[in-house]
């Protein structure tokens, strides 16, 4: 009976963990790989010893004295008007709604990894005071339980949007 308890027991919390990561891997895309700088992109550092006459005082210390000049070069991009002059996301006006049903609502319905529910103005009081911004960073890039929601597929913009969809609720 004992042992039927505890495997009733391994059984339930492999349960709960999988479902946790199931609903963490709904919350964001896994399938954005990390950018390496290309070869030409990279900095390339040369070290230039200078030979100097060596005194005997330097001669007595146990580590050498060596002068280093560290000469930095790096490759030229091209960067388009476009990319300077970029104009902010223009976003239909349900688009932190479409968000937060499509993503957002997996973690936040139910209040899973912690999540503030919607709606719950007390779950949401203790984050509200930390400002918008930090709420609006937090949710692109991640923080603690919260997975970084800005993916190849959604936009910075769109992540804000449904932040602050979130936030009307309980305001």
């Amino acid at each position: 009976m004992k042992y039927k308890l505890k495997q009733i027991n391994k059984n339930i919390c492999s349960a709960i963990s999988i479902i946790a990561l199931l609903a963490l891997n709904a919350c964001s895309d896994d399938s954005t790989a990390t950018k390496e700088p290309a070869a030409n992109e990279s900095a390339n550092t040369s070290v230039v010893a200078e030979d100097t006459p060596i005194s005997d005082s330097e001669v007595a210390r146990s580590e050498p004295v060596v002068k280093v000049e560290a000469v930095e070069t790096t490759a030229v991009t091209e960067v388009s008007e476009s990319e300077v002059t970029a104009e902010p996301e223009v976003l239909a006006a349900d688009a932190g709604a479409k968000l937060y049903e499509s993503n957002c609502k997996v973690c936040h319905e139910a209040g899973l990894l912690n999540a503030p529910k919607y709606g719950d103005k007390a779950a949401w009081a203790a984050r509200l005071s930390k400002g918008k911004d930090t709420l609006h960073i937090h949710s692109a890039k991640g923080f603690k339980n919260m997975p970084a929601q800005v993916t190849d597929k959604i936009s910075e913009a769109q992540v804000y949007a449904a932040v602050d969809y979130m936030i009307e609720a309980v305001s």
